[in-house]
């Protein structure tokens, strides 16, 4: 299992903790995550996934990573 800590802009409140939690989750080979406001912790499994997957996957819910 691999870990990604991702900084997220864009998020202000609960609901879009649970938008990017969710977004992640639908993600193959995510095993869990830990989302706050403006980040997140998600570990996933390498050979399904890769971090630029989780990248989009918050993208697509409407939020930018930071690098």
């Amino acid at each position: 299992m691999a870990e990604a800590k991702l900084k997220i802009d864009g998020m202000s409140c609960q609901h879009c903790v649970m938008a990017v939690k969710k977004a992640l989750g639908a993600v193959a080979g995510v095993d869990s995550s830990d989302v706050d406001i403006g980040s997140a912790v998600v570990r996933y499994d390498e050979g399904k996934a890769s971090q630029k997957d989780l990248e989009a996957a918050v993208e697509k819910a409407g939020f930018s990573v930071k690098h």
